[in-house]
């Protein structure tokens, strides 16, 4: 046994009642008469967990409340587990003679989410100042069970000398001796599982409800129906993206080519604007250089001119 595994345990899913009385569950005696008596209930068949008319409801969806005040009422308990969902039917179990509670109660929830969900919160919680215990219905769902007044159960008290180990309050040890397979497979009891030990801080699940074939299948239909509408919406969003991004892809190409027309166009103007200018302004060069032009052409016949009267007045008046 290595030191690892020292404080692992491990929970029954079947019910035995010579390994219920052992700490390891690895004994193959019954070591006192309570056992031994439900060995014989066990084996003759004596116990049978449906006969009680009692019995009411879905047993996947109830739980069992122990160690309760002897003064708690079924009102005060209702509204302490409707903390964790609907409380759908409530019974606690009172003295057939006196009528006082006995100190255990079955609740039954709505569904079966609510059911585990008082069953993993609700547990070691306080009632009436009593710290109450929680468990599922092994009444109705652990194959083999003997109740405690035929001498099985579960937990107890050690000053009783009656320990019951194997349940949530008290798990099997990781044995720390040599495992008697075969004695083990002769009494029927199912051997400890080697390798698969549990932390004692961890929450054991309760027996789930066995589907039927027909369920098995309606549930993978309706799941290959999800599947399927999952697809069919992913194929038209990407259609609606692939629409969208073409038509947004198509206007923008249109509005990049107004912009570059609008562009252009501006560009033209500016350009035929420039050209006017351009053209005024050599008109005006044109003017101006003419203007010059001509006022120096005048200019020079004035003074020809001029030049042409002096050489004339001095000729005559030479001869």
């Amino acid at each position: 046994m290595s030191g690892r595994n020292m404080n692992s345990v491990f929970y029954a899913e079947s019910y035995h009642p010579i390994q219920a009385g052992s700490i390891d569950g690895t004994d193959i005696l019954p070591h006192d008469n309570a056992v031994y008596r439900a060995h014989l209930c066990s084996s003759a068949g004596l116990y049978d967990p449906l006969g009680d008319p009692k019995v009411i409801g879905d047993p996947y969806c109830t739980v069992f409340v122990g160690r309760l005040s002897r003064l708690t009422t079924e009102d005060t308990l209702r509204k302490a587990m409707s903390k964790y969902g609907r409380v759908k039917n409530l019974r606690l179990v009172r003295d057939i003679v006196t009528g006082d509670s006995r100190g255990y109660a079955f609740v039954e929830y709505e569904t079966e989410r609510e059911m585990r969900r008082a069953y993993e919160d609700a547990h070691h919680s306080i009632i009436d100042d009593h710290e109450i215990l929680v468990d599922y219905n092994r009444q109705q769902l652990m194959p083999g069970w003997i109740p405690r007044r035929l001498g099985g159960g579960l937990g107890g008290k050690k000053e009783s000398g009656q320990l019951r180990f194997g349940g949530r309050e008290r798990p099997f040890r990781a044995p720390l001796r040599p495992i008697p397979f075969d004695d083990l497979k002769r009494l029927g009891i199912p051997p400890p599982p080697e390798g698969r030990y549990m932390s004692r801080f961890e929450v054991p699940s309760p027996p789930g409800r066995k589907r039927s074939s027909v369920e098995k299948e309606e549930t993978s239909y309706s799941r290959s129906s999800k599947i399927s509408v999952k697809e069919e919406s992913h194929r038209k969003s990407s259609m609606e993206r692939g629409d969208r991004s073409r038509k947004r892809s198509s206007s923008e190409r249109e509005e990049s080519r107004y912009k570059r027309s609008k562009t252009d166009r501006e560009e033209r103007s500016h350009k035929s604007s420039v050209d006017k200018e351009d053209c005024s302004h050599r008109s005006e060069d044109k003017e101006e250089y003419y203007h010059r032009r001509s006022s120096a052409d005048g200019e020079e016949c004035s003074h020809r001119r001029s030049s042409r009267d002096k050489e004339k007045r001095s000729h005559h008046g030479y001869y």
